[in-house]
């Protein structure tokens, strides 16, 4: 478990009035698609959380891409069948994506 000590934050006290935020449950299949969103946005097909332009980072796409290559032949074996399927979608549809986008920039 990781712990954080607390060095004298300056942000102001969370108020009553403030429902904390819910994060959804983490399992494989979160964490899968967090990663290809993640190349999503670099790839120019999401919008960036903060809002900002649209545009695309093909080094960063392509390392959020190895990412999950990376992961899906370290656990190999060791997935069930729903998982398996969704890691390999997500990785076909993103080298599809890469490779579309590889072929605009020039």
């Amino acid at each position: 478990m990781l712990c954080v000590k607390d060095k004298g934050s300056t942000a102001p006290p969370a108020t009553d009035e403030e429902p904390p935020q819910t994060l959804p449950p983490l399992d494989f299949s979160t964490f899968v698609l967090s990663l290809a969103s993640t190349a999503m946005v670099h790839l120019g097909q999401l919008p960036r959380p903060e809002g900002e332009a649209v545009q695309r980072d093909l080094p960063a796409a392509k390392q959020a891409i190895d990412m999950l290559n990376m992961l899906e032949e370290k656990t190999r074996g060791n997935l069930d069948e729903s998982e398996q399927k969704l890691l390999r979608s997500v990785l076909y549809d993103l080298r599809v994506a890469y490779v579309d986008a590889s072929k605009a920039t020039k």
